[in-house]
């Protein structure tokens, strides 16, 4: 299965994962003990962010370590701004009008 950035952070879990993890580099039983959810709950997660390239498993001796790679997130940050650009363009308007309403109102007054 493909997965994409926009799966990976669709969970509360995974997003609470990612955020440890860009704090600093923690082996995966660290990852685990972190939450109040089986190891293999949390292996699963993290298979997830990792087949989305939010986060690579560099290996260091014995342990495996889970690494951030937040690039990706560029990708929701991309979509998220088509949306904001058009939502910020309708306050805009919704400012004018109120400004006009208050303009008309003021000389109504006088």
């Amino acid at each position: 299965m493909r997965r994409d950035v926009f799966q990976a952070i669709a969970d509360p879990t995974r997003r609470e994962i990612i955020s440890v993890v860009a704090k600093q580099s923690l082996n995966l039983n660290s990852v685990a003990e972190t939450f109040d959810i089986s190891r293999q709950a949390v292996s699963k997660h993290i298979k997830i962010l990792t087949e989305c390239g939010l986060i690579v498993i560099r290996k260091q001796g014995r342990e495996n370590y889970c690494e951030a790679r937040l690039e990706k997130l560029s990708e929701v940050s991309n979509w998220v701004e088509q949306y904001r650009q058009v939502w910020e363009h309708k306050f805009d308007k919704l400012d004018n009008l109120l400004l006009k309403l208050q303009q008309n109102n003021e000389e109504k007054q006088t």
